[in-house]
């Protein structure tokens, strides 16, 4: 999807335990659609979901669950250690996740504008050229990793694990039209995310105009 097109697009995103969740749930609340992509790799990779008969055949029953769900933490732990296998991962996953968010994205031509949330959009590069403006939810790193050690039980080696197969903060800052800070408190959090839900609104509605 081009910038051209409509509805108005905005890319969000953000490392991991930046509270991308956080900023697209204020966005929802507040009118706009939201399509969350890492939510539908979850709908894909469920029992029964359309990307599991692929993933077995790639990798096998070890990395099914016994629901026939994918186990996420044993097929995590493949993609990390091998970068093969992390390439082949997204090979099946991504066309499948790009072109479910397209479909998403057209049917909420009715909304105001749509939150296309992409935890890897500035790794993924082609995720830019579907977006009008591009909203990253910054943190320092060393807040990343505490926030994910707390609610993710992870070690800290496994957070900069993680982190280090990630843009880093200077890069997302780079591509970033608009920058969400959120080391704050939630409140700061939504006062930055209602200012930007305006200036959408008067540049989603501008786009129309000029169209």
């Amino acid at each position: 999807m081009s910038p051209s097109s409509r509805p108005f697009v905005v890319g969000l995103t953000g490392g991991i335990g930046s509270g991308k969740s956080a900023a697209a749930d204020r966005f929802a609340a507040l009118g706009a659609a939201v399509v969350d992509t890492d939510a539908i790799a979850h709908e894909l990779t469920q029992p029964g979901g359309a990307a599991m008969p692929a993933l077995r055949a790639a990798f096998g029953d070890e990395v099914v669950s016994s629901n026939g769900a994918l186990d996420r933490a044993a097929m995590r732990a493949r993609a990390f250690a091998d970068p093969a296998a992390r390439r082949q991962l997204e090979g099946i996953l991504h066309p499948m996740i790009r072109a479910e968010s397209d479909a998403r994205v057209a049917a909420a031509s009715a909304q105001p504008y749509v939150v296309l949330v992409v935890p890897l959009l500035v790794e993924s590069g082609s995720y830019r050229a579907r977006c009008h403006r591009i909203a990253v939810v910054d943190v320092p790193e060393a807040v990343q990793i505490d926030r994910v050690m707390q609610r993710s039980a992870f070690t800290r080696e496994q957070v900069e694990s993680i982190m280090a197969a990630q843009a880093n903060r200077a890069q997302r800052q780079a591509v970033a039209d608009d920058l969400i800070d959120n080391s704050g408190d939630i409140a700061a959090l939504h006062t930055q995310v209602d200012q930007l839900d305006r200036r959408y609104r008067e540049q989603a509605s501008m786009l129309v105009r000029l169209s």
